[in-house]
């Protein structure tokens, strides 16, 4: 039971870093989102925000990273093609107002840990994209420049549709990346 209030709290700080940032998310908002006691705070969470923070970042690795696993053995079109759609779900899921966790945690916070965390995440995203299209016959070097690429594009790409409330700059930015893999 406690590790389901744990899991539903960690839950509830993902979507609210994807959809308010870090700053706009406070303990009271997870609370309420997660439908958890007011007393769970600090016993499932001692550190405070930062360490549910860092919990939800890792989800939001774990989510990414098992979506990719799920990409293994596919042509390199289709691997990216594959990553854009999780980026383009998340965008339509909410009306636009969703974007990455980890993303927003990066640029609005200046904890060394918190950032050393969010460090880990892309580069764990990064390291398995180039080894999945380098896997799929990209050479090993444009593999692991087309990873950097696909990740910094896509969350560029969202963070624009999210500000313009259009797909448009997304969809023009997907079709590059897939241009770029396509014979």
């Amino acid at each position: 039971m406690a590790k389901d209030v744990r899991a539903r709290m960690v839950e509830a700080a993902v979507r609210l870093l994807a959809t308010k940032g870090l700053e706009g998310t406070s303990f009271a908002d997870v609370l309420a989102l997660s439908g958890a006691p007011r007393g769970s705070i600090y016993h499932h969470f001692p550190g405070g925000k930062d360490e549910l923070v860092t919990e939800a970042v890792a989800l939001a690795r774990e989510r990414a990273m098992a979506y990719l696993e799920e990409q293994a053995g596919k042509p390199p079109h289709d691997i990216a093609a594959a990553f854009l759609d999780l980026w383009r779900s998340v965008l339509t899921r909410s009306d636009l107002g969703a974007g990455c966790a980890v993303l927003a945690v990066t640029v609005a916070t200046d904890d060394e840990e918190l950032l050393a965390r969010a460090a880990e995440v892309f580069r764990g995203w990064r390291s398995r994209l180039g080894t999945l299209l380098a896997d799929a016959g990209l050479p090993a070097d444009l593999a692991a420049r087309y990873a950097a690429t696909l990740i910094a594009s896509s969350e560029g790409a969202v963070v624009m549709a999210r500000a313009e409330q259009s797909m448009e700059p997304f969809d023009l930015v997907a079709e590059q990346l897939l241009a770029q893999l396509t014979p």
